[in-house]
């Protein structure tokens, strides 16, 4: 009896600390995706959707237990970087190579183009307001001071918000919508601009600075915290409204290019890693503002 009683105590320990937030483990392993590996996103049915699963211009989708497999490839010449679901289920997928936002019907997974933006650089990565308004991050990697950044309003219209950024990288709105948060990755800032109802942006300044690394994708939760992926340190930075570094989640890899949240009461964050090809996972102490594609109002806020 005192061995049963001393496995099970073992077990339910080993079970606590797997659950235990902040915790990193490996979701789906080395080299599975390419060095392009971006855009994780949870979509309505609660998998994980990533792109460039083994090669390029592709979107590969992981389930729960981390298999991942091809869910499509992009038409020829078109590669995708960030991805986002609307509430209807469509998702939505920045080709930076054909300088398009695409879409991809839920049912027969056909893609087409949703928004064209001829004079962007890219774009890099997407943000959708709880509106549906899309706005897009626009770096130019060749000049670092002649970023942009992008609106994209519900039927596909284009609006260019801003030119002569730093190199604008990931971009996020609040839970309710208040405010567009767009970070420089070569400049390290994360800038907060406050949003009107007709999705315009004004009042910009300085949300944070940091004094070494990179960043890349960012999201927020139900709180309004901001998980950072920071390029090159390992680590994703969770930065209060306020601007304050609340924490750093460590990393088994050195080059994180995005993060997404998921999970059954969406607490699950999924962190894609450029020099590994792979996903890492944690979980947060609150859930993520969207996950699996459903508009913010309908998702269930669990109680602190």
């Amino acid at each position: 009896m005192s061995r049963v009683v001393a496995s099970l105590s073992l077990l339910l320990a080993g079970s606590a600390c797997a659950a235990a937030p902040f915790l990193v483990r490996d979701h789906v392993g080395d080299g599975v995706f390419t060095a392009g590996i971006e855009g994780p996103a949870t979509g309505p049915d609660g998998a994980l959707y990533v792109v460039n699963i083994g090669k390029d211009g592709t979107v590969g989708r992981v389930n729960a237990d981390g298999i991942a497999e091809t869910f499509l490839t992009l038409p020829t010449g078109s590669v995708g970087n960030g991805i986002r679901f609307g509430a209807d289920g469509r998702m939505f997928i920045a080709d930076y190579a054909g300088h398009n936002v695409l879409q991809v019907d839920p049912t027969t997974r056909a893609v087409t183009v949703f928004a064209h933006l001829p004079d962007a650089h890219q774009p890099n990565d997407i943000a959708r307001a709880p509106d549906g308004t899309l706005y897009a991050s626009d770096p130019d990697w060749a000049r670092p001071d002649n970023g942009q950044l992008w609106r994209i309003d519900r039927d596909g219209t284009v609006h260019l918000l801003e030119r002569g950024m730093g190199t604008t990288n990931g971009v996020e709105v609040s839970p309710d919508g208040a405010r567009l948060y767009v970070n420089e990755s070569v400049q390290r800032n994360v800038w907060v601009y406050d949003r009107a109802a007709d999705g315009s942006i004004a009042n910009k300044r300085l949300l944070v600075r940091f004094a070494d690394h990179g960043m890349d994708g960012m999201r927020c939760d139900v709180d309004g915290n901001l998980y950072i992926a920071r390029y090159d340190a390992g680590v994703v930075a969770i930065v209060s409204p306020a601007g304050e570094l609340l924490r750093e989640v460590p990393l088994t890899g050195r080059k994180p290019t995005n993060v997404a949240f998921g999970g059954t009461d969406g607490r699950q964050v999924f962190v894609t890693l450029q020099d590994r090809g792979a996903v890492e996972t944690f979980l947060a102490e609150r859930p993520g503002r969207e996950y699996g594609g459903a508009p913010l109002q309908s998702q269930p806020v669990p109680s602190r």
